[in-house]
């Protein structure tokens, strides 16, 4: 059966935790942490055992800083992998996965890609804009591991490329990444809500068909 992994994060003292209730605790004495980057292998250390997943945070963004386990069970994990990824069959079903992704992936980006231009919805005389701003919020939103909304699947693909559309257009037309925010609680989203108001408004005056004013944020962004 599989086992839950613990989410902990970084104490400040080597060898030593925070847990999600804020308690500090040793590292068991035979445990090692294993890095991120082998995704097969910390499947198996997470569901094979107890295990403890070291998280950091960049931003608003939590992220793996790898995964504490038994060390014994994390060698005998690592020997088994090896073998089998020895194995030529390893090889084939690998390559047939990776296709299968890259044509899902293709996929999702026309649908997202489509759903982002039916959102923008603009006049027929920037057809063209429309196409050049949907082509680039696609561009940045939905790689593989992007951490984007676009990658979410809580929420429809429409959602996902309306989000996705106001978010690039805070990064690339607006302050937002020079802004300097007070460390109020409420103040961010605050400002986001602000800045999304206004990035909607300009993406109207293009639905309306309305001539872009002297340096347009999006014309200017999209050059």
């Amino acid at each position: 059966m599989g086992f839950e992994a613990k989410a902990v994060r970084p104490s400040g003292r080597d060898r030593f935790v925070v847990d999600e209730a804020g308690k500090v605790m040793p590292v068991p004495g035979d445990w090692v942490l294993v890095p991120p980057g082998d995704p097969g292998l910390t499947r198996r250390v997470k569901s094979g055992g107890p295990s403890w997943v070291m998280q950091g945070k960049k931003g608003r963004r939590t992220f793996s800083k790898g995964v504490w386990a038994e060390g014994s069970r994390v060698e005998v994990i690592r020997e088994q992998l090896a073998s089998e990824r020895e194995d030529p069959a390893h090889a084939k079903r690998q390559a047939s996965a990776k296709a299968r992704r890259d044509k899902e992936q293709v996929r999702y980006s026309a649908e997202f890609e489509s759903e982002v231009r039916a959102f923008l919805a603009f006049s027929l005389k920037f057809d063209g804009l429309e196409q050049r701003l949907a082509a680039a919020v696609s561009k940045h939103a939905i790689p593989v591991g992007s951490g984007t909304v676009a990658r979410t699947k809580r929420i429809p693909v429409a959602e996902r490329a309306e989000a996705a559309v106001i978010a690039w257009m805070r990064h690339s037309t607006t302050a937002y990444d020079s802004l300097v925010i007070p460390h109020v609680r409420g103040k961010r989203r605050e400002v986001r809500r602000t800045l999304a108001a206004r990035s909607r408004e300009l993406l109207d005056s293009y639905r309306r068909g309305d001539e872009p004013s002297v340096g347009c944020p999006l014309m200017r962004a999209l050059r």
